[in-house]
């Protein structure tokens, strides 16, 4: 009986999908079964390529390191050839042709010729030797100018060490120009001071600096530089005209000024009209109720507040020279100023988007990195399209453009601006002997041709 129940465990084992049993054998009417041999490990066909790929390749390591080598020797001549100055370029291609014509010719003549250059290049690199050691000081008194105005600073420049510097050279980056200041011979302590002005004749930001010591050879082969002070921004701002006797805008809040357009909640009382379903419960006149019998509330004027816009046009189509865009961006900032200082609301953009005009400083230094727009960014059209998208409650709008742009262009940027806003357009054409005013829509149109011009004419549409 218990061989018969051994001999079926592995059969019902097989039809479970187990693994099949092997032979029975004297020992199995014990109970006892011969174990499976185990099978041979096969070697995978794809490992030696697993290997091959895990290993690092030998060729990439080699190019890599090649690469690092060759750009640090590239920087290394860099280095060095920026040492040579043009003059010296010159002096060594001809003592190269000078050897090479002696060599070849065997000319005496021109073998003496080629060791004297090649004797005046070695006695210069000397001079390229040894440290620069000064102590210096960049003040501008004045970071903050207007065009015109001269930027008037100080380089003070002192021996800190305990041996005496010979004379040097000492280089001061104003822009796309330099200027050059000898120093004598400084003892260990002493100082020397080097005072300066900037003419500004163009808007823009100017970087000061950074202050370079030169060393190089008297004849001016070689030339080294080291830098000692940070660079120093410099604003030139626009010229700006003070509109004195104005007031921009509409006041603000509890003291704004009414308009036609009717509101349910505002500060400017108006009538009193029947309750309608969505009407503020608060603004319900109980004394007129009672007296009529029905809910009666009150009805108010819709009062404006003092958010200014002004957007000056940037793109190039729209203006004849670059005066007329400098008297367009003078108009945009004289008018920005004069909304600043009745604390009014500025909001000032471009086409590239918005002016920081928080301040009066930050808004001319907004100004003086103005340049023109892309001719794709659009018009004063395209300008007036996003200020009714991100400026909708506008009180009063300004648009500031050139003499290119035509009537037709006008009346579009005005459409697009927001309903019963105030809308004066100020055009640049430095061809206009005197101020014009026109209307085009329900806009003001302003033609100037000089910045003197802008105070009267704007007096006459905004007061």
């Amino acid at each position: 009986m218990t061989l018969s129940q051994d001999a079926e465990v592995p059969t019902r084992r097989a039809r479970r999908g187990a693994a099949p049993a092997t032979a029975v054998g004297p020992e199995s009417a014990h109970g006892v079964t011969d174990a499976a041999p185990p099978k041979p490990e096969v070697p995978s066909v794809d490992a030696p390529r697993v290997r091959a790929a895990r290993e690092p390749n030998r060729a990439e390591k080699l190019l890599e390191d090649a690469g690092e080598v060759g750009g640090r020797v590239w920087a290394v001549i860099r280095h060095v050839a920026g040492v040579v100055r043009p003059l010296g370029w010159i002096v060594a291609a001809l003592a190269a042709l000078l050897w090479i014509v002696a060599l070849t010719l065997g000319w005496k003549e021109v073998m003496i010729a080629a060791a004297v250059v090649t004797a005046i290049v070695l006695l210069c690199l000397p001079f390229l030797f040894g440290r620069t050691t000064y102590e210096v000081g960049l003040d501008l008194t004045r970071t903050h100018v207007v065009v015109g105005e001269r930027a008037v600073g100080a380089l003070s420049l002192a021996n800190r060490t305990s041996r005496a510097l010979l004379p040097a050279e000492v280089v001061l980056p104003v822009g796309s120009g330099r200027g050059v200041f000898q120093v004598p011979r400084l003892a260990p302590g002493a100082e020397h001071e080097e005072l300066f002005a900037i003419p500004t004749q163009r808007r823009g930001v100017l970087s000061v600096g950074p202050v370079s010591v030169l060393r190089g050879d008297p004849l001016g082969l070689f030339e080294r530089t080291h830098d000692r002070r940070h660079a120093v921004e410099l604003f030139v701002h626009p010229r700006t005209s003070a509109l004195e006797g104005l007031s921009l805008g509409h006041l603000r809040d509890l003291e704004g000024l009414p308009v036609q357009h009717l509101s349910r909640d505002d500060v400017s009382f108006h009538a009193l009209r029947e309750y309608q379903p969505g009407d503020d419960l608060r603004h319900v006149h109980w004394k007129s109720t009672a007296r009529v019998g029905e809910l009666m509330v009150r009805q108010y004027e819709e009062t404006r507040r003092s958010h200014f816009v002004v957007a000056l046009s940037t793109s190039p189509d729209e203006y004849r020279s670059p005066d007329e865009f400098e008297l367009a961006v003078s108009v945009a900032g004289s008018i920005g100023l004069r909304a600043l200082r009745d604390s009014r609301t500025l909001d000032a953009r471009t086409q590239r988007g918005a002016l920081r005009a928080l301040t009066a400083r930050r808004f001319l230094d907004e100004l003086s990195i103005v340049e023109h727009s892309r001719p794709r960014e659009g018009g004063i059209a395209a300008l007036a399209g996003s200020l009714a998208a991100t400026a909708p409650q506008a009180a009063v709008a300004v648009l500031v453009t050139g003499a290119k742009a035509d009537a037709a262009e006008l009346r579009v940027a005005c459409a697009r601006l927001p309903f019963g806003v105030r809308v004066v357009a100020v055009v640049a054409d430095d061809r206009a002997a005197s101020p014009a005013l026109r209307r085009i829509g329900d806009a003001d149109v302003v033609t100037l041709g000089d910045l003197d011009q802008l105070a009267g004419a704007v007096r006459k549409v905004l007061s």
